[in-house]
């Protein structure tokens, strides 16, 4: 295990000091304990309002429920939407913390719920009460979780993005990363849209990921530049969605959010 990772790994480090320069180790995080506590709080707040019972959720006219600090993706059996599933993945990282879980849960590949009619029977059933009360225990390791995203996130964009983005996308993604506003901004917005690398995670072949708020940000942009360019790339988003989906129910929400880029953290 590479020693950055090490690093992340023990919740207990004090700063995240990882060579930027070189792609061959994930990049500089320079943040203290406080910082990434207050981060995992703000991703706490956009997507559960800060609230327990928002922990354990399915939105309307989704096929997954949403769970976790970062509503992470969980799909049922049969069901593989174009959104990249990440719950599961959660759930092997806390195992590799040593993290306590419920029994039931590492034998659980599939969400147990087939549909949102059927969670919201049970929501205040075993299984529901089981995941609140282990995703309140662990915002701090969840709050890893999605930074561990976004360190492995630069390979990815920089093998997809135009050969003419790329100076761009590599020099705006290290910049961000100089000031805790702007590395919050990557951690939040990663989690919140992904990398933008996904072939499925596309309408009229336009992603609106984390790639392509960085190539869409004007060179050397701060946070607030980064919130800007990402309610443009999701203006577009909503703009080229299926009508039926009814994206346009979501974008104030989602503006909203990325006003609170250039927040200081």
């Amino acid at each position: 295990m590479r020693p950055a990772f090490r690093q992340l790994l023990a919740a207990t480090a004090a700063l995240f000091t990882t060579t930027a320069a070189s792609l061959a180790e994930p990049p500089a995080l320079r943040l203290t304990p406080d910082q990434v506590s207050r981060i995992g709080r703000r991703i706490w707040e956009n997507e559960c309002g800060g609230t327990v019972a928002g922990l354990t959720s399915w939105n309307k006219g989704e096929d997954f429920a949403s769970l976790g600090i970062g509503h992470f993706i969980w799909y049922p059996p049969g069901k593989q939407g174009p959104f990249e599933e990440s719950f599961p993945p959660l759930v092997r990282y806390l195992q590799s913390r040593r993290i306590s879980l419920p029994a039931w849960l590492p034998r659980t590949a599939d969400c147990p719920w087939p549909d949102r009619a059927a969670f919201t029977r049970e929501a205040g059933g075993a299984r529901q009460g089981d995941l609140r009360r282990l995703l309140a225990a662990t915002v701090r390791e969840q709050t890893e979780f999605i930074i561990l995203r976004l360190q492995n996130a630069l390979p990815k964009m920089l093998a997809q993005a135009p050969r003419a983005k790329l100076g761009q996308v590599e020099a705006n993604f290290h910049g961000l990363l100089t000031t805790p506003e702007g590395s919050y901004a990557m951690i939040d917005y990663v989690n919140f849209k992904g990398e933008g690398t996904s072939t499925t995670e596309r309408y009229k072949g336009e992603g609106w990921g984390l790639l392509q708020v960085l190539s869409e940000m004007r060179p050397g942009g701060g946070a607030a530049d980064f919130g800007a360019a990402a309610k443009r790339v999701l203006s577009r988003r909503v703009q080229n969605s299926p009508k039926e989906r009814g994206e346009a129910r979501w974008l104030a929400g989602w503006h909203n959010r990325c006003d609170g880029y250039g927040r200081r953290l």
